[in-house]
């Protein structure tokens, strides 16, 4: 042994006794035996952090898919035998997240029940491999997630606006109308679970609206306006009963009321506009069933009028004024029901004629969806949902109302009415849709854009052939409600 390793031993034998009662390494000892825990939740709350990103990606993509599904089942693109494999297209296309393993999905539909719209529910589980977890023996952390889209739950009330003027004969549009109309109510009731759950009104309108000579005693009508007789058919060529020295509308065929009405737009008792024909009392069987623009209640084109808002009537100037109009729609205005097949009769009875009015038609498709008269909606339930919709459909721009307008050109000052009306049917809480077919290059509309509710909801058509990809499109947007998660 040498020096050096002798020395060392003796040096250790004195040392010996100090090591037991020694405790400056303690700290070491002290690290070593908390640096296991220290890992463990430092890795945890990496791993947390991890799978909390995998689970928040996959609720989004499991929203969508859910979302996706339901379009999907009410317009009819798939049928509940192929919602996994659907769900399983749909959600491998938007869930990417890279540190996701062993992930699937399943889905799954409930129809609806009562009250309960019809549900497909999207859920999800995977995991992520951990790193410092392991030491701790947890080599992975699981997560989950579901969405459920629910439709069908609010109920529904649609009035369809429907264009009849003559311009709707032109390239069959009328008959491209009633079939995508037809296939529209096929749509919308079949979300229907029980009778009630969706109503549909239907208001075919050109300068008038026909409500119908059943009404003719209606307490809402007016009758101070009206005369059957709007020529005279003794001489040739027919003259008309509306004279006027105010070219361009030199004799043109208006309606008593139209006649005074337009007096009055240019100035009270204007003698450009007279009406030359003595009424007497006419029977009132003698009626059409039309009505005209109620009063305005100044003389602007942009104020305030009972044409513009929907005051129950309940006086001469709130009510309706009983008109004659020789175009009168052939079809009358049917207010909300759930009888299908009466529906579809009002829509095949549809036939063109007249000039174009959009702000009456537009009126009493609002009128239809209150619980007032004229046409006094059914009651609402207090504890159920409602959502109240109109569609209006027109291949023109407007060219005269009860003060404006000749019926040929285009009239702003109808527009203008139009406007303010649906400021104030937008501000009652009334989806709007929009829809224009424009065939003849006569170009968009100055208000109907406007009147939509927003953009998404108006639609600008140039083929007939389009009528019925817009109707579809309108009504897959009616039953979509929200995703619930």
């Amino acid at each position: 042994m040498t020096a050096i390793s002798c020395d060392l031993m003796s040096r250790l034998r004195r040392a010996a006794p100090h090591f037991a009662r020694a405790n400056r390494g303690n700290i070491a000892m002290t690290f070593a035996l908390t640096l296991v825990p220290l890992l463990s939740f430092v890795g945890a709350a990496i791993g947390y952090s991890r799978a909390a990103k995998a689970r928040t990606s996959m609720q989004a993509a499991l929203d969508s898919t859910a979302l996706m599904l339901s379009k999907d089942l009410s317009s009819g693109v798939i049928t509940t035998s192929q919602i996994a494999s659907q769900a399983q297209a749909y959600f491998s296309a938007l869930y990417t997240n890279k540190d996701s393993k062993g992930v699937t999905i399943s889905a799954s539909y409930t129809q609806a029940n009562g009250s309960s719209g019809s549900t497909v529910q999207v859920s999800g589980s995977g995991s992520i491999n951990t790193d410092f977890m392991k030491v701790a023996g947890i080599p992975n952390m699981n997560f989950n997630a579901s969405s459920t889209a629910t439709w069908g739950a609010n109920l529904l009330r649609v009035a369809l606006v429907l264009d009849n003027t003559g311009s709707m004969a032109d390239y069959n549009k009328i008959g491209a109308l009633q079939t995508a109309a037809k296939n529209l109510v096929t749509q919308l009731s079949g979300l229907a679970q029980k009778n009630g759950d969706v109503y549909i009104s239907v208001v075919p309108f050109e300068v008038d609206v026909n409500v119908g000579t059943a009404n003719v005693g209606a307490n809402w009508l007016r009758w101070d306006l009206w005369d059957p007789k709007n020529y005279s058919n003794s001489g040739t060529p027919w003259t008309t009963y509306c004279s006027s020295s105010n070219a361009p509308y030199y004799n043109y065929w208006m309606t008593k009321a139209q006649c005074l009405g337009h007096a009055s737009s240019l100035g009270e008792n204007d003698s450009s506009f007279a009406w030359n024909h003595n009424t007497g009392s006419p029977n009132h069987s003698q009626w059409n069933g039309c009505v005209t623009d109620r009063d305005k209640l100044d003389t602007s084109t942009t104020g305030p009028g009972y044409d513009v808002d929907a005051t129950v009537p309940s006086s001469t100037t709130t009510n309706f004024p009983a008109d004659q109009d020789q175009s009168c729609p052939v079809a009358q205005i049917l207010p909300l029901t759930y009888n299908w097949t009466q529906v579809n009769s009002t829509i095949d009875a549809m036939s063109p004629g007249g000039a174009t009015n959009q702000t009456i038609g537009l009126q009493w498709g609002w009128l239809s969806l209150l619980q007032q008269s004229p046409l006094n909606a059914p009651s609402e339930d207090v504890n159920s949902i409602y959502q109240h919709i109109i569609i209006l459909f027109t291949d023109g721009l407007n060219t005269r109302d009860r003060w404006y307008g000749n019926g040929s050109a285009t009239e702003t000052s109808v527009d203008n009415r139009m406007k303010t009306l649906c400021t104030n049917i937008k501000k009652s809480g009334v989806t709007i849709f929009t829809v224009q077919i424009d065939t003849d290059g006569a170009g968009q509309s100055a208000v109907l854009p406007a009147c939509a509710t927003d953009a998404s909801h108006f639609f600008m058509l140039t083929q007939p052939s389009q009528i019925a990809t817009a109707f579809s499109q309108i009504g897959t947007e009616i039953s979509k409600l929200r995703v619930a998660k």
